[in-house]
């Protein structure tokens, strides 16, 4: 692999470093950095990294128990634990923490050993107890309200959605659970669009006529789903085919959504204006994050696609060498039109899915297969 590759693996493994804590890991790190565990930013970027090294072992581990140790008494693992510097705050109301949390276990445990699942066994059934719980339709699969997993408030999603449904499905594997094929027949059922080619990011109730559900292209969702196994050879193609086809990776992986959102059109809300996302192709409204560019190499990867795969690791690695102010500050988005990096420096899930990414290419394994 060329010199950048090898360069970015070496800046994501200092980025990393950075936001590591004697309470685990950080969101960010530097002066201007987050100082709270975030429950799917630490369980992404350690279960990325640590498929390429050990080094980040205690961290891992620390941050693992700082999340089950505020577990609701419900079940539910914290969104964030906000208590080592000013604030005392400890959130919930996510479904996606949770889901990240039992594959951060999973995880964990495949390289370093069965001690802490074991130790956390009664909090990984609670966590998967409170997961199921969700489920309203009383068919199989968790709903969600909206706002409530890594996207927030935008866009405005609820019911199934292909985030929560790929990761469920990915926890289902984890804890060995006997309703794999039920689960993976009623989201195809729910979500996947024979007409589009790849899986809706949210369907919840059809009524007559009207159906409750957008068409717009989740990236980080149908990555999941391919690299966690939800789908078939012909999905899996048919999801990656357009992709290349709407250039979604382009300039760099990747959109995370395709196409942004613009107001007036029937996905807009009104609230939308006071979030970051207001504007097309800026933040989550169609900007590029390189954490969701490590999921989608993966997915290249698990699809055999291993010399696409090795381009956009190396576009991958341009993409967090970009900065605002330095050289290598593994931004947290980079607008798709000017090219430019926006958001905090030294984002732990961006240098923990470049990992990831280094890791499938060069071994032309999927570090997520469970």
């Amino acid at each position: 692999m060329n010199n950048i590759i090898e360069e970015a693996k070496e800046n994501a493994i200092k980025a990393l470093e950075i936001c590591s804590t004697k309470n685990g890991l950080y969101a960010s790190g530097g002066k201007n950095g987050y100082t709270s565990v975030w429950a799917r930013d630490s369980m992404i970027s350690l279960i990325c990294a640590t498929s390429f090294t050990k080094e980040f072992e205690k961290v891992f581990e620390k941050s693992i128990s700082t999340l089950a140790k505020y577990q609701s008494k419900k079940g539910q693992i914290p969104n964030d634990v906000d208590i080592f510097e000013k604030r005392k705050l400890v959130t919930f109301a996510t479904i996606d923490s949770s889901l990240w949390f039992v594959l951060g276990e999973h995880f964990y445990k495949k390289k370093f050993g069965t001690k802490l699942w074991n130790k956390h066994k009664k909090i990984i059934e609670k966590a998967m107890i409170w997961i199921d719980y969700q489920d309203a339709g009383e068919d199989l699969l968790p709903e969600q309200q909206p706002t409530s997993d890594w996207m927030d408030c935008f866009p405005h999603k609820y019911g199934h959605t292909i985030n929560t449904q790929a990761l469920y499905y990915g926890a289902l594997k984890a804890t060995k659970n006997k309703n794999l094929i039920e689960v993976q027949k009623q989201i195809n059922e729910k979500l996947w669009s024979k007409k589009l080619g790849y899986f809706l990011p949210w369907h919840w109730k059809d009524h007559d006529g009207y159906n409750e559900l957008e068409t717009w292209f989740d990236s980080l969702g149908n990555c999941l789903a391919i690299v966690y196994g939800l789908t078939n050879k012909k999905q899996t193609k048919s999801i990656l085919n357009f992709i290349e086809k709407n250039k979604i990776a382009n300039p760099y992986p990747i959109r995370v959504m395709f196409p942004p959102i613009k107001k007036n059109s029937k996905e807009w809300k009104d609230y939308f204006q006071a979030c970051l996302a207001s504007t097309p192709h800026e933040y989550i409204n169609g900007g590029i994050w390189p954490f969701v560019g490590g999921f989608y190499v993966c997915a290249l990867v698990e699809a055999k696609q291993f010399a696409i795969a090795e381009k956009e690791l190396e576009k991958l690695a341009k993409a967090n060498q970009l900065g605002k102010r330095f050289e290598w500050d593994f931004n947290e988005w980079i607008h798709p039109i000017t090219k430019k990096a926006e958001g905090g420096r030294h984002q732990a899930w961006s240098a923990g899915s470049y990992l990831l990414a280094y890791e499938a290419v060069k071994t032309k394994k999927n570090p997520l297969k469970i």
